[in-house]
C-alpha cells in the first residue's frame, strides 16, 4: 500500500509540473502555482520542462509550416 501511494505523489508531481510549465509558456499560470514553483527545492525540473517543452513546440511548429508548404 505504501508503494501505491508512493507512486501516485510522483504521478501527481509530475502533472503539477506539467500544469506549471502549460501555465507559465501560456501565460495563465495562477500566483499561488507561482509562489508553490518558486518555493520548490530545484529549479532543475521546471528548466529542464520548460526547455523540453519549448523544443518541442518548435518542433510541431516546423512540421507544419513544412506540411502546409508542400501542399502549395
Amino acid at each position: 500500500m505504501t508503494d501505491k501511494n508512493h507512486g501516485s505523489s510522483k504521478s501527481v508531481r509530475f502533472l503539477n509540473l506539467m500544469q506549471s510549465i502549460l501555465g507559465a509558456a501560456l501565460g495563465v499560470q495562477s500566483s499561488r502555482r507561482h509562489e508553490e514553483d518558486f518555493n520548490s527545492s530545484s529549479p532543475l525540473p521546471y528548466i529542464l520542462g520548460g526547455l523540453l517543452f519549448t523544443a518541442s513546440f518548435v518542433g510541431v511548429l516546423l512540421l507544419v509550416v513544412h506540411l502546409v508548404l508542400d501542399g502549395v
